[in-house]
């Protein structure tokens, strides 16, 4: 069984592989920056040996490729009161930066 880690940014917490490709909120990150090390890594599992973190597992990080920033499908939200005609509708575009899993350092 392949190495994985799960990992905490923006508040949010993702599944990692090498090589997988994960979309998370848009990262600050300085011009020309090619990796983007991720060191809240709250689990870690290879084979037989499993790290699990007290909130983090200390000195593990999670190295990616930074691909690019996107924006995530739109989210339509709809509030409709019946016999008021009253209706709202906005649209939402979250903002995402894409990553490839390089290496899983622990």
């Amino acid at each position: 069984m392949a190495a994985y880690a799960i990992v905490e940014t923006g508040a949010k917490q993702y599944y990692v592989e090498l090589n997988s490709i994960l979309e998370v909120e848009k990262l600050k990150l300085e011009d020309q920056q090619k990796e983007v090390c991720l060191d809240r890594v709250l689990f870690y599992k290879d084979g037989e040996k499993t790290e699990i973190g007290k909130p983090t597992v200390e000195g593990a990080q999670v190295v990616c490729e930074f691909l690019g920033n996107t924006k995530l499908k739109k989210v339509i939200s709809f509030k409709f009161r019946r016999r008021k005609d009253s209706r709202r509708k906005h649209g939402h575009r979250q903002e995402a930066t894409k990553l490839l899993v390089k290496e899983i350092k622990v």
